[in-house]
C-alpha cells in the first residue's frame, strides 16, 4: 500500500503529468470561458425575449388606463373583463392598480377579495410615483419574472393613472439553459481527456533530458561536481545540457572561492577585539561575532533575526531610523550594576553595485574604561577646585581682615594667624597627598619591599598609639580610647614597603579614633586565610551608610563632609591607602552599618615559610 501510494505520488509530481494536467486545464478553461460567455449571452437573450413576450400590448394598456380614469360605476367590471380576456400562456398573474395604490382588477379568481384593497408592494408604488418600468427575476417555488409597467392616460406620458403588475413563470427558459450548459460541460471533459493523452506523449520526449539535469543538480547540491549531463540532441534541450555542464564547473570554482572567503571572514570576526553585528535591510540581525555576544551578555539564538534596536536595548528608536541615520551612539549595558559596560556603536550601510541598500554593519567598541577615566578626571578636577577653594577663601577673608587693621588687635591677630597657618597646612597636606596619588597613578612611586613579620609590625604601630594615649592621659581635651589586640603568636612573614604600609594603617587608625566616641574600644585582628593574611580594624563609631560603602575609597569622597573638613581631613587618605594596598597586590574593603561602627579589612598575599627556607641575616 505504501509502495502504491509512493508510486502515485511520484506520478502526479512528475513533469509529464503536470504538463498533461496543465494542457487539459488550459483546454478546459478555454472551453469553459467560451461556454460561459455563450451561455451568459444565451441566458441574457432568452430573458430579454421572455421579457418582451410578457409585455402587455399597448392597446390593452390604453384600455386599462381609460377605465382607470373613467367615472363609470362598472369600470372595475370592465377592467376585470379586459384582464381575464388577455391571452398569454406564460403569464400566471395580472394585477391592475390605480394611482391611489388601490387594487382594481386581478386575473386570478381566487384573489377577487383583494379588489378594493391597498397594495403593499413597494415596487408597484415606485412605478406609480416615478413612471419607470421595473423588471426583476425572483425565485419563489420556481423561477418567475415580475414586470411592473406604468399606465398613463392619453393626456401625456407623465400622467400616471396606475400600474399593471405581471407575474410569469420562467421554468421552461431555465430548463433549456441548464440543458445547454450540461452539453458544454460534457464536451469540455472529453476535449480535456484527449488533450491530456496528447500532452503525455509529447512531454515524455521533453522531460527525459530534464530528468538527467535534475539528477546532476542533486549531485551539485551534495557537493559532487564530477558527473556531467548527457547530450541527446543539438536542439534547445541539448544547448541547455551543455550550459548546465558549464554552470557546474563555474559553481564548483565559485564555491571554493566562497568557502575560502567565508573562512577568512570568520577568522577575522572571531579574533576582533570589537563586537560586530550585521543586519538585513529591515534592521534584523543576521550575523554576530563572539565579542559582540560577550559585550551584550546574550546568546546567539537570542540575537539572530531580532531588530538591532531591541538587541542594543534602545526602546525609543526603531531599527530603520537607527540604520538610516548612521549616527554614532553610546549604549550602556547593565547600567548601575557591577557589570556595567559602556559601548560606542557606529553604523555603516552595505550597498550593492546598483546602490541598493541590502543591510548594515554595527561595530561595538568598549569605551567603559575610557568613559570612567573621563568622568573620573572631570570629577577630580571639580573636587580639587572645590577643596582648594574653601581654604583659599578662608585665607583671603582672614588676610583681608588683618590688612584692614586686625593685626593691631593683640587678642584677634594671633587667632587669625593661627587659622591662616592651619588652612595653609591643610592645603600643603592636600597637595602632598595629590602628589603621592599622581606618582602612584604614573607608576613612578618606588616600592622599597622587604620581608617583615606582620605580627610584630602591627604591634609596633599599635604601641605608638598606646604611647599617645598615655601621653594625653591627663589632658581632658584629648579623646580617650582603648586598643584591643587579637593578633595571635604566629609569625606571618609578608613582603611589604614598611613606610607605605605604616601610612595605610595610621590612616585607618586615625579615622577610627576621629569618628569613635570618647572611651570607645578599637579592635585590631590579624588572621590567616589560605594564601592571604587579613588585618582588620574595627571601631565603635557612627558607622557608614550601606549606600556609601562602595564610594569611601574614591578621591575626595566624604560621608559627612562638614564633620570631616572640620577635623582636618583631605578626603584622600583612604584613596591613597587603596592605591598602596593594590600596589602590594592586595585588597582593601570595609564593612559597616549606621550606628554600629565600621570594620576595615586589608588583605595581603602570603606564602607560608618552611624551615628549609634560607634567610639572609641583617
Amino acid at each position: 500500500m505504501k509502495r502504491l501510494r509512493k508510486k502515485l505520488n511520484d506520478t502526479f509530481n512528475s513533469i509529464n503529468m503536470k504538463l498533461a494536467i496543465v494542457f487539459m486545464l488550459m483546454l478546459l478553461a478555454t472551453i469553459e470561458v467560451i461556454g460561459a460567455y455563450f451561455t451568459r449571452q444565451l441566458e441574457q437573450t432568452s430573458i430579454e425575449n421572455f421579457q418582451s413576450s410578457i409585455q402587455i400590448q399597448t392597446v390593452v394598456s390604453n384600455q386599462l388606463a381609460n377605465q382607470l380614469t373613467s367615472d363609470s360605476k362598472n369600470a372595475n367590471d370592465r377592467l376585470n373583463q379586459i384582464v381575464n380576456d388577455y391571452n398569454n400562456d406564460a403569464i400566471s398573474e395580472i394585477i391592475v392598480v390605480d394611482n391611489k395604490d388601490t387594487i382594481r382588477a386581478v386575473s386570478n379568481l381566487n384573489d377577487k377579495s383583494k379588489i378594493g384593497q391597498r397594495i403593499n408592494n413597494t415596487d408597484v408604488k415606485r412605478v406609480i410615483s416615478t413612471g419607470h418600468q421595473i423588471n426583476k427575476v425572483i425565485d419563489y417555488h420556481g423561477n418567475y419574472m415580475i414586470q411592473i409597467s406604468p399606465l398613463t392616460s392619453g393626456n401625456g406620458s407623465n400622467n400616471n393613472v396606475g400600474a399593471i403588475y405581471v407575474k410569469a413563470s420562467m421554468q421552461d427558459v431555465f430548463n433549456n439553459l441548464r440543458q445547454i450548459s450540461l452539453t458544454f460541460l460534457i464536451a469540455s471533459l472529453i476535449a480535456a481527456l484527449l488533450g491530456a493523452f496528447l500532452a503525455l506523449v509529447i512531454s515524455r520526449a521533453i522531460t527525459q533530458p530534464i530528468e538527467e539535469m535534475q539528477k546532476q543538480a542533486l549531485h551539485i547540491a551534495d557537493g559532487d561536481y564530477s558527473s556531467q549531463v548527457k547530450i541527446y540532441s543539438n536542439d534547445e534541450l541539448g544547448q541547455l545540457g551543455r550550459a548546465f555542464n558549464t554552470l557546474s564547473v563555474r559553481i564548483e570554482r565559485s564555491q571554493e572561492e566562497s568557502d575560502s572567503e567565508r573562512r577568512r571572514l570568520d577568522s577575522v570576526l572571531s579574533h576582533m577585539s570589537d563586537g560586530v553585528l550585521a543586519t538585513d535591510r529591515h534592521g534584523n540581525v543576521s550575523v554576530v561575532n563572539q565579542m559582540a555576544l560577550n559585550f551584550l551578555n546574550v546568546k546567539e539564538e537570542d540575537v539572530i533575526n531580532k531588530p538591532i534596536a531591541e538587541v542594543l536595548g534602545l526602546k525609543d528608536t526603531s531599527s530603520q531610523d537607527l540604520i538610516s541615520s548612521q549616527k554614532e551612539i553610546v549604549v550602556t549595558i547593565d547600567p548601575n550594576t557591577r557589570d556595567e559596560m559602556i559601548l560606542h556603536a557606529s553604523f555603516s550601510l552595505i550597498k550593492r553595485v546598483t546602490g541598493f541598500v541590502s543591510g548594515s554593519v554595527c561595530v561595538l567598541h568598549d569605551v567603559t574604561e575610557q568613559q570612567k577615566n573621563e568622568d573620573s578626571q572631570k570629577q577630580f578636577v571639580s573636587n580639587v577646585s572645590h577643596e582648594l577653594r574653601t581654604p583659599l577663601t578662608s585665607l583671603q577673608a582672614y588676610i583681608e581682615a588683618l590688612n584692614e587693621g586686625a593685626w593691631k588687635d593683640p587678642n584677634i591677630a594671633p587667632k587669625f594667624l593661627e587659622v591662616t597657618q592651619q588652612e595653609t597646612s591643610r592645603m600643603i597636606r592636600m597637595i602632598n597627598d595629590l602628589l603621592s596619588l599622581s606618582r602612584m597613578d604614573r607608576g613612578v612611586s618606588k616600592m622599597d619591599l622587604e620581608f617583615v613579620n606582620l605580627n610584630d609590625f602591627v604591634n609596633h604601630i599599635l604601641n605608638r598609639f598606646d604611647m599617645i594615649v598615655k601621653t594625653d592621659k591627663n589632658n581632658d581635651k584629648k579623646k580617650k580610647y582603648t586598643i584591643k589586640r587579637e593578633l595571635g603568636n604566629q609569625a606571618l612573614w609578608v613582603e611589604i614597603d614598611t613606610d607605605k604600609m605604616m601610612q595605610v594603617i595610621d590612616n585607618i587608625m586615625n579615622n577610627a579614633i576621629k569618628y569613635s566616641p570618647d572611651g570607645s574600644v578599637i579592635t585590631v585582628r590579624l588572621t590567616q586565610n589560605k594564601n592571604h593574611v587579613i588585618l582588620s580594624i574595627s571601631d565603635q563609631g557612627l558607622g557608614i551608610p550601606r549606600k556609601d560603602l562602595g564610594k569611601i575609597f574614591d578621591r575626595f569622597y566624604r560621608v559627612d563632609k562638614a564633620r570631616s573638613r572640620a577635623q582636618g581631613g583631605t578626603g584622600l587618605g583612604l584613596a591613597i591607602a587603596k592605591e598602596i594596598v593594590e600596589a602590594h597586590h592586595g585588597r582593601i574593603w570595609a564593612d559597616s552599618s549606621e550606628g554600629k561602627g565600621s570594620t576595615f579589612y586589608i588583605s595581603l598575599p602570603y606564602e607560608p615559610m618552611t624551615e628549609e627556607d634560607d634567610w639572609d641575616e641583617v
